[in-house]
Parts: C-alpha cells; sequence; structure tokens
C-alpha cells in the first residue's frame, strides 16, 4: 500500500471514531436535557408530608386533593384547639391565608391556622356545626273554646273520669251565665252530677261532686 493511500486510511479512522463523540456530546448539551435538569418539579406534584406529632384528618381541606389538612388534638395542639374554630395545618404561610382563618403557628414547616365555624357545639358536621331554629307553634284557637274538642267540655270529662276511677257516663248538660260556664257530668253510681265551673275562654277553675259527698 502506497503512502498516500495510508495517510489516507488513517484519516478516515479518526473522523469515524470522532462523528460518535461530537454525537453524544451534542445530545448531552440539548436544550431539552438541559432544561429537565434545572427545571424543578411543580410544587402540586411534591408531597406534602407533615410531622408525626400532628393528628391529620383526612385528604384535604377545604375539599378533598387541597394541601392543606384538618388537624386533630395532640400534644402540640392542644393551646390552639378552640370549640368555635377548626384547626387546620398547611405546607406553606401562603395556603394558609387562603383559607382566611389566623395563624396560630407553625410545627416544623407546617403553618397551624385556626378557621372560625361559629358554635361547635350545634353540631357535628366536619367544617361545622349548623344550628336551625324552630319557631315556637302558636296555641291553637278553637272555633268554640266551650264544645270543640280540646275544649272546656272535653277537660271536665277527663278531669272527672280521672277523680271519679273512670265512671263517667258523659255530659248532662251546659249552663252559660254572665260569670261563666257551669258544665254537669253524669257519673255511674252517683245520685247528683259532677260539675266544673270555668270561664267562657274554656279555662276551667273548679272540679267538685254537686251532692252529698258522703253518698258517694
Amino acid at each position: 500500500m502506497s503512502l498516500t493511500n495510508k495517510t489516507a486510511l488513517k484519516a478516515s479512522l479518526a473522523l469515524c471514531m470522532t462523528l460518535p463523540l461530537l454525537a453524544c456530546g451534542s445530545s448531552a448539551d440539548s436544550p431539552e436535557a438541559t432544561a429537565s435538569a434545572e427545571t424543578p418539579a411543580p410544587a402540586s406534584e411534591v408531597a406534602v408530608v407533615f410531622p408525626d406529632s400532628l393528628v391529620v384528618i383526612g385528604d384535604g381541606y377545604p375539599a378533598s386533593g387541597a394541601p392543606c389538612r384538618r388537624l386533630g388534638e395532640s400534644a402540640v395542639t392542644s393551646n390552639w384547639l378552640d370549640d368555635s374554630a377548626i384547626l387546620v395545618g398547611c405546607p406553606s404561610e401562603s395556603d394558609a391565608k387562603v383559607l382566611g382563618g389566623k395563624i396560630a403557628g407553625s410545627v416544623g414547616a407546617i403553618t397551624i391556622v385556626s378557621v372560625p365555624t361559629g358554635d361547635a357545639n350545634a353540631g357535628m358536621g366536619e367544617n361545622g356545626p349548623v344550628e336551625k331554629t324552630v319557631a315556637a307553634a302558636a296555641p291553637k284557637t278553637l272555633k268554640d273554646p266551650i264544645r270543640s274538642p280540646g275544649g272546656m267540655e272535653s277537660k271536665c270529662l277527663a278531669r272527672v273520669n280521672e277523680m271519679t276511677g273512670g265512671k263517667v257516663i258523659g255530659s248532662r248538660r251546659i249552663d252559660e251565665a254572665e260569670s261563666g260556664v257551669m258544665i254537669y257530668v253524669n257519673v255511674e253510681g252517683a245520685q247528683a252530677p259532677w260539675q266544673c265551673f270555668g270561664s267562657k275562654d274554656g279555662k276551667i277553675s273548679e272540679v267538685y261532686y254537686g251532692g252529698d259527698e258522703g253518698a258517694l
């Protein structure tokens, strides 16, 4: 082989060895590789680690998947607990401020915030109790306070029946006057009727036997 041909062969071999190295260097220094190495993972993908000293409740507050967590009672949170608020731990102070509560302190990297909920004794919902106000029922007005069901006559019969051991037969008559209302009640075995006296608005003031009590 001539000297010229040997020189050409060596140059060709050197070029072949150099090209793979250049290709590898180009790949390692590419913009994509550089960006991947320097760009940190999004905050949402970084796991939130709460210390064991905190009692964590649920998988997010105020909704599932949120970075903050509701906290239960523990040795480090006992001084911050309040019946009128929920204690929440957040991985950052900015997350805690979004909740609108009062920053109570911190445990390690976790910011503790107290979120008001109203009266915590009114109910047991997760985000706070709900209190319902029940309106007082207005007293029922009877069409006839004396003779309507539930009126004075019904009350009189019930009272006399209780006093005579269940021997009431029924009403004999009802007398109405300016002074009030008198209801006469027939009772089994009684020689005279029992009487209920009351006002025209149906209120009973007296119940008694109208005959000789010695004959009862």
